[in-house]
């Protein structure tokens, strides 16, 4: 039975006379019927976030005490965790992944995010210093932190509870106000997450949930408008390179994390044991779908022909599209229109002398599934560095594999891409890995690992992989605004 999704703006579910269905990746079913934003419930959304953040009504969440806001916070995540099976239920219909995967990827995250961000701005401290002035005075100076204003949160379909916990937890936080759209692939999560925030503490208007699309739709509407105050956004790079076009009208500031095209250099000496169940990961978990994911290989000749077998046999054995595996296995890809999008540029590997050692089509069940959006995982070799293959972002379960014969080969070749935002580093000699990873262009370098990432850690990226940071302190600062404060302190008080 499919669900009825409606906007939540100034602590009221409202409906639109514009609706959309949302279909499951994995059979086809319609999952929900969604209300569609319209510009005027966009501008009421942030008007209303202006008031309470940083406008006429602060005093209820921008100006409360940051002791008080952050026991609301605390209270908040603990209702998300009692919700935790709704949210994984929401997950799995969206986006076909497994209950497994949902349960320990989304659903536990989720609400240990807003305890992170908390428990880091308690800890958060403001800097002074004393100093003495070329006109024989002295005196100090101290920063504080206030609200941004209202924070404009726009989400992937990747892993939108994750990615929506990601940014509404550091703008709460800080005494914002926070205006989410998932994506229109994805929004049944957010509902639940709005949910949650409507039966708690927190005030209406300081968030707000608005569906819809891009161009001409809610996205447009929330990033053009003038009181947006600031944009976080993570998605793919042309559409960040439009956020960024709409936000330079008003100076607005930006978080953006973009596409990657990101490689894996395996030297000589790794650990093929251990390769084996990181690269597994990194190319495959949840269908490639993840922007860290692995997308190029690059290893030493030497061990060449040992990594294609190793990969095309892990490929060759992934489980499919059984959402009750209790273990590794990869759903659908979000949609038909994106698989179309994968097949039209897997058919380039041939076509350019590369060749399929393991996939490179869709796989047939014989049941429902075969109305879903599946494709196998794919491990090819031959194609040349300038091919589309191996220069276009897939964001699928797809490995292109080529040889190096030394270290600088092997360095160049990972930087032989217009983006920059992640890398693994496969080598038991750890002086060549910390000479190796500075010379990446990337944001992030896993040494013998992947995506193994303590959440208060920075989030950066290189290249057309985005700007600004986010993680821990860094997205408490994005938002919030500081003040430097500096008084004259006299040598004696006048009689």
């Amino acid at each position: 039975m499919s669900r009825e999704l409606r906007n939540f703006v100034a602590g009221r579910w409202v409906g639109s006379g514009r609706t959309f269905d949302k279909t499951s990746p994995f059979d086809g079913a319609r999952v929900a019927v969604v209300h569609e934003a319209s510009a005027d419930l966009v501008d009421e959304a942030v008007n209303c976030g202006h008031d309470v953040s940083i406008g006429s009504d602060a005093s209820l969440w921008g100006d409360l005490p940051m002791r008080q806001r952050l026991a609301v916070i605390h209270d908040l995540a603990d209702r998300l965790k009692a919700r935790a099976g709704d949210l994984v239920e929401a997950e799995v219909a969206d986006t076909g992944r497994s209950y497994w995967q949902a349960s320990i990827f989304d659903g536990a995250r989720s609400a240990r995010l807003f305890r992170i961000f908390a428990d880091a701005a308690a800890s958060l401290e403001n800097r002074s210093m004393r100093f003495s002035g070329e006109m024989e005075f002295e005196g100090m100076w101290y920063t504080t932190r206030r609200p941004k204003g209202v924070i404009a949160c726009i989400c992937p379909w990747n892993v939108p509870l994750l990615m929506a916990c990601m940014k509404v937890a550091p703008v709460l936080v800080m005494g914002n106000s926070a205006v989410l759209k998932p994506s229109e692939e994805t929004p049944s999560s957010a509902a639940v997450l709005a949910e949650v925030i409507a039966d708690s503490d927190v005030p209406d208007g300081a968030f707000s949930l608005v569906h819809g699309f891009g161009a001409g739709s809610a996205g447009e509407f929330l990033t053009a408008h003038p009181k947006v105050d600031a944009i976080t956004f993570t998605g793919e790079s042309g559409t960040g390179s439009a956020i960024m076009k709409a936000a330079a009208n008003g100076l607005r500031e930006v978080s953006l994390e973009l596409g990657g095209k990101n490689a894996a250099l395996v030297f000589e000496d790794a650990r093929m044991d251990a390769v084996a169940d990181g690269m597994a990961r990194s190319a495959f978990f949840n269908c490639g779908q993840i922007c860290f994911c692995t997308e190029r290989a690059y290893v030493h000749r030497t061990r060449f022909h040992e990594f294609v077998e190793m990969m095309a046999g892990i490929a060759n054995g992934i489980i499919i599209g059984e959402r009750n595996h209790n273990g590794f296995s990869i759903g659908p890809l979000i949609s038909h229109g994106h698989r179309d999008k994968v097949r039209a540029l897997l058919d380039t590997v041939p076509a350019h002398g590369g060749e399929f050692v393991a996939g490179g089509g869709i796989p047939s069940f014989g049941d429902e599934r075969d109305n879903g959006a599946f494709i196998q995982p794919t491990v090819a070799i031959g194609s040349p560095e300038d091919s589309p293959f191996a220069k276009q972002e897939v964001f699928d379960p797809v490995l292109h594999v080529a040889p190096f014969d030394d270290d600088e080969e092997a360095i160049a070749l990972a930087n032989d891409t217009r983006y920059g935002l992640a890398a693994c580093i496969w080598t038991e000699n750890l002086s060549r890995a910390h000479r190796v990873a500075p010379k990446v262009r990337v944001g992030h370098a896993w040494i013998n690992s992947w995506q193994i990432r303590d959440l208060l850690s920075p989030l950066t990226c290189a290249k057309a992989s985005g700007v600004g940071d986010q993680g821990g302190r860094l997205s408490l600062e994005f938002a919030s605004l500081p003040q430097t404060v500096t008084a004259r302190i006299f040598e004696e008080d006048p009689a």
